[in-house]
């Protein structure tokens, strides 16, 4: 299930822009009309130059690229019990300030999402203030504890959309066949945090030449890449269909083309961190840059950017994880893992993907909403009849991340002081406006609002 709030819809014109939606075979200068929350027409340019805009905003798309709204997996909204950090009113509206027009939360929060009474408080919660589409996780493991399983049928049941004990994994084989035997029952994919503790050791970075020089332990490759095989071969036996999650190392690339090879039901996605990054980040012992799993080799970084080429990876997501200044601040080792990452995905992805290493345009906005194949929805479409979920990007703007602040309440981006190219300048959610840059030629007033 996808909620959010009722807001008011905007009508909007939106002359000559290049939209690219390769769903939808398109690549072109087009007119863009959005009527009462859905796309209304979809022409070449100039094909509704004789149309009434009276009541409309109008919007001169020249220069401009409209694309549909991305949709992340992947995210911590921090709520419940973590508001501090972020709630799901900044995490949607940071989410719409990327582009996004959906996105799935993880269930590690205060308290863990391994109820009902839990799960439909979020539900209302999100009804409330989420300004694109949120759907939630819930928990494998009561607690998140490896030990019993959740009532998976009854969450189900409520909306929950898929079942992942994101940030631990399921550590005991029995379990997490089990699991696997469930998620055949209820349907919804199980996402996998893939690290084996007695390997990871509690390691704070990766385990490597910089872990070494700045005697900090680290986590070795096989650490994740070990797990993904184990349950790999058990979903293979039971028939269940399974998602790697954040995917770091090269060796977890060859463990799911194994898997696959062999006829696994199985998914992974990259984060955008570890597609642009590397563990040289840590050196300056920068904690933004401290996650689980960890920044690892340039060898790694580029044996995932060959995955997303060869479509080994199936989505791209942000596994967006704020944190408190304070929290941050912390030494090395006991800061806590995790990067923001809602309003950096597309710049990071089209700055080092597409401009650095060739992957195509549309691909990228491929990737980037495929992420809600996996909870079973279709992506967003530039169709006419569908909803207005959509973006406006300006290829050419670039910008520093974090010099105009954030929109999410947290600031730990792993990309702060990095000049990005691209910048979302408007995100509509079934038609209405999420997210607006104050770039945007054209302001916003009340005489297309519905």
């Amino acid at each position: 299930m996808i909620v959010r709030a009722a807001l008011p819809t905007t009508d909007v014109l939106i002359r000559g822009v290049h939209a690219v939606d390769v769903r939808a075979g398109l690549d072109g200068l087009s007119d863009v009309l959005v009527v009462d929350g859905k796309i209304a027409e979809l022409v070449p340019t100039g094909g509704l130059d004789s149309y009434d805009t009276g009541g409309l905003t109008v919007i001169d798309g020249a220069g401009l690229h409209c694309f549909p709204g991305f949709f992340d997996p992947h995210v911590h909204a921090r709520t419940p019990g973590q508001g501090y950090k972020e709630t799901i009113a900044t995490c949607t509206a940071a989410a719409a300030a990327g582009g996004f027009t959906g996105i799935v939360a993880m269930p590690n929060t205060n308290p863990v999402v391994d109820s009902t009474s839990v799960f439909g408080a979020l539900l209302e919660t999100a009804r409330q203030g989420a300004v694109i589409g949120i759907g939630f996780t819930a928990c494998i493991t009561k607690g998140m504890k490896g030990a019993e399983l959740t009532e998976m049928a009854a969450l189900k049941d409520l909306g929950a959309v898929a079942f992942t004990d994101d940030g631990l994994p399921v550590t005991d084989a029995h379990i997490f066949r089990m699991a696997c035997r469930y998620q055949q029952l209820v349907g919804s994919v199980l996402m996998l945090h893939e690290e084996e503790h007695a390997l990871s050791g509690g390691g704070a970075m990766n385990e490597g030449a910089v872990s070494a020089a700045l005697g900090i332990s680290g986590q070795p490759n096989i650490a994740e890449s070990t797990l993904i095989a184990r349950d790999g071969a058990i979903a293979l036996y039971e028939d269940a269909r399974i998602h790697v999650q954040h995917i770091s190392a090269s060796e977890s690339l060859d463990a799911v083309r194994e898997a696959r090879g062999r006829g696994t039901k199985i998914t992974a996605e990259a984060s955008p961190h570890h597609l642009c990054l590397t563990d040289e980040k840590c050196r300056s012992l920068d904690t933004n840059c401290k996650m689980n799993p960890p920044l690892r080799t340039e060898k790694d970084r580029q044996a995932l950017i060959a995955a997303v080429l060869d479509g080994t990876i199936d989505c791209i997501a942000t596994d967006h994880a704020p944190h408190s200044r304070d929290e941050k601040a912390l030494p090395f080792e006991e800061a806590p893992f995790g990067s923001t990452g809602l309003e950096t995905s597309f710049a990071a992805c089209y700055t080092e993907l597409v401009l650095g290493h060739g992957l195509e345009l549309g691909r990228l906005v491929e990737l980037l909403g495929s992420g809600a194949e996996l909870i079973d929805l279709q992506p967003a479409k530039l169709i006419a009849g569908e909803p207005a979920d959509l973006c406006l990007v300006d290829l050419g703007r670039r910008w520093i991340v974090g010099e105009d602040g954030y929109v999410s309440k947290s600031a730990n981006s792993a990309f702060a002081g990095l000049e990005l190219q691209g910048k979302v300048v408007l995100t509509l959610s079934h038609g209405a406006v999420a997210h607006r840059d104050a770039a945007l030629d054209h302001p916003f007033d009340t005489a297309g609002t519905r």
